[in-house]
């Protein structure tokens, strides 16, 4: 059964600034890797469970696929696949998605 595919607002905010930051290096990148994360979002109708559960979050409900150096974050749910966030690969997750602060991040906890 195919899902429907619903990009949550801060995973449509977070690929638009993806998308910038990569096209103030290569536009042609910037459209390829649009693409690339349009299609694995919308592939998730047919294919929701193939991502792997993020091993940050300790939730096996959200799971994830890359695209390039990004993570795609979502949640299934029985008639719809929801896209929860694009974070790249080298942030700190749990910092990106608000389950820690940055002082907690950075070693300063009290």
């Amino acid at each position: 059964m195919a899902r429907a595919v619903k990009w949550a607002g801060r995973a449509k905010a977070d690929l638009r600034s993806a998308v910038e930051y990569i096209r103030k290096q290569s536009p042609a990148g910037a459209a390829a890797f649009l693409g690339q994360a349009l299609e694995t979002a919308r592939s998730l109708a047919d294919l929701s469970e193939r991502g792997r559960a993020v091993p940050e979050l300790d939730d096996p409900d959200i799971r994830e696929l890359l695209v390039g150096s990004y993570r795609l974050l979502y949640e299934v749910h029985a008639d719809a696949v929801w896209v929860l966030r694009m974070v790249h690969g080298n942030r700190d997750l749990l910092l990106a998605v608000g389950r820690r602060t940055r002082e907690r991040a950075e070693g300063s906890e009290e």
